[in-house]
């Protein structure tokens, strides 16, 4: 039954969408989702291999130095007060502003090369990311911490064998928001004079009123996403074997 449940909203949602794309007062801006799957091979023709691909570049390196810089500054922010002092309000402050904000900035900085367009899928996702991380160490349980210290660990031995093993599942928590922030992001971040990717195709399909074109965009992003987000669920259960869930 578990992926029954699935199915039957898919089928379904697909089925209602069908349903209002023929209702005058919606045909003309939703189409039917055999004039998105018709829009396919239009733009296949027109370079949709290549904003896939530009786009996955963009939301790869991002998300790549993103999660490297925000593993280890989260577990300082947890382990020790000083860091959490100095960096924590200012983390704080800039998760409240919308990553777009940030472009005129990241503009005069960076210009309008590809550093620019990876800087703003980088904050959205370092910030996701090191907050969760920030959280699991914590939470992690102050029992476990006093029963290693009785049994002789140091610092480094409670660090590596309780406090890592503990925040794990934060972490990749924060993974799969992180993935999910990078790729929210990142139709504002091709705009900043953007040639290719996926965020740019949709933004000139809107210019010309191709609908079913913004559609099969939305939806690349969300069928990319998705796999990507079902990959790191697949490693969270492989990994994390030992913590008790709900089934």
């Amino acid at each position: 039954m578990r992926r029954v449940y699935p199915a039957i909203s898919i089928v379904g949602g697909i089925a209602l969408w069908w349903v209002l794309a023929l209702i005058p007062a919606f045909s003309k801006v939703l189409p039917t989702p055999i004039a998105v799957l018709q829009a396919v091979p239009q733009q296949l023709h027109a370079g949709l291999g290549t904003n896939i691909g530009m786009s996955l570049m963009r939301v790869g390196i991002g998300f790549a130095i993103a999660l490297v810089l925000a593993v280890p500054i989260g577990f300082l922010m947890g382990w020790y007060r000083w860091a959490q002092g100095l960096l924590e309000p200012w983390i704080q402050f800039f998760r409240t502003v919308p990553p777009i904000a940030l472009i005129p900035m990241v503009v005069i900085i960076f210009g309008i090369g590809e550093s620019a367009k990876i800087f703003v899928i980088w904050t959205a996702a370092f910030l996701t990311i090191v907050i969760s991380v920030y959280q699991g160490v914590k939470n992690v349980d102050t029992t476990l911490l006093k029963a290693a210290r009785v049994l002789g660990a140091n610092d480094f031995n409670l660090f590596w064998d309780v406090v890592i093993p503990a925040s794990f599942p934060y972490i990749l928590v924060g993974v799969r928001l992180g993935l999910a922030s990078a790729w929210s992001t990142l139709v504002a971040a091709e705009l900043i004079a953007s040639q290719h990717g996926l965020g740019s195709m949709i933004e000139q399909a809107g210019l010309y009123y191709q609908v079913s074109v913004i559609v099969m965009g939305i939806f690349i992003i969300g069928i990319i996403g998705f796999l990507m987000d079902r990959g790191v669920l697949w490693m969270e259960r492989r990994l994390t074997r030992w913590q008790e869930t709900l089934k």
